[in-house]
């Protein structure tokens, strides 16, 4: 099968065996051994930063929904 005839979508999957090989022979060449922690430690740091953000936002819109629940004026029957 051509690259042409291949549905859209499978050009975007994830890789996948082979592949990952030839990834991480390219990283391993790109950024050498040594350098190699020091990157993983940043995408760490920053993945661990992006969830923080993300709970932290999460928090705010909670209360703000609780908050307004318990601002909202009753009406009387």
């Amino acid at each position: 099968m051509t690259v042409l005839s291949m549905n859209p979508v499978m050009l975007l999957s994830m890789p996948s065996g082979m592949e990952w090989l030839w990834i991480v022979l390219v990283v391993i060449i790109l950024f050498g051994g040594k350098k190699i922690p020091e990157l993983a430690k940043g995408i760490g740091k920053g993945i661990r930063e992006f969830n923080d953000a993300k709970d932290g936002i999460k928090k705010e819109i909670e209360t703000g929904m609780k908050e307004t629940k318990t601002t909202t004026p009753q009406q009387d029957a």
